[in-house]
């Protein structure tokens, strides 16, 4: 009987600890308003480029109440084309709020793919979950140096 009931306790504490994580995470979606800072292509012929990119990072969360509403920083990367005209990408995303709490992330796009992907690597203060954050992007509008990518993914903060 004592055993029964100490797995029946087990077990419900076994599944409060997953329902409490999985209250945690939860989707998250918007837009990251970017302006580009520079661009170096470098064309190596034969169809072979390589563009390097920085840019200015603004984070419009579809939620305004959420903590990565309205954060501000810059995303880096690099851009390769191959012959095949695909063009496949990767960089980082290092973003900071009014409080000073900072969160990382880094970024690929496949190639040829129309959609990327993202991960959280690291975070401070409020954002010190980052690291159990990923999602999915797609270029969303684009108009000479500005250009917005719509996003989502899993966000646990």
């Amino acid at each position: 009987m004592e055993t029964m009931k100490t797995l029946s306790v087990g077990l419900a504490l076994s599944a409060g600890v997953l329902i409490a994580g999985a209250v945690q995470a939860a989707e998250c979606s918007g837009y990251d308003v970017l302006v580009s800072q520079s661009a170096e292509k470098t064309d190596v012929g034969n169809g072979h480029t390589l563009t390097v990119v920085r840019n200015h990072s603004m984070i419009v969360n579809n939620d305004p109440t959420s903590r990565d509403h309205l954060v501000i920083g810059e995303c880096n990367g690099v851009f390769l084309t191959t012959p095949d005209g695909k063009t496949k990408g990767s960089g980082q995303c290092l973003r900071r709020d009014k409080d000073g709490d900072t969160y990382s992330l880094e970024w690929a796009l496949a190639p040829g793919a129309d959609r990327g992907t993202w991960k959280g690597i690291a975070g401070t203060g409020k954002f010190a979950k980052e690291s159990a954050n990923s999602g999915w992007w797609q270029n969303a509008a684009a108009d000479g140096k500005v250009f917005a990518t719509k996003w989502g993914g899993t966000c646990n903060w």
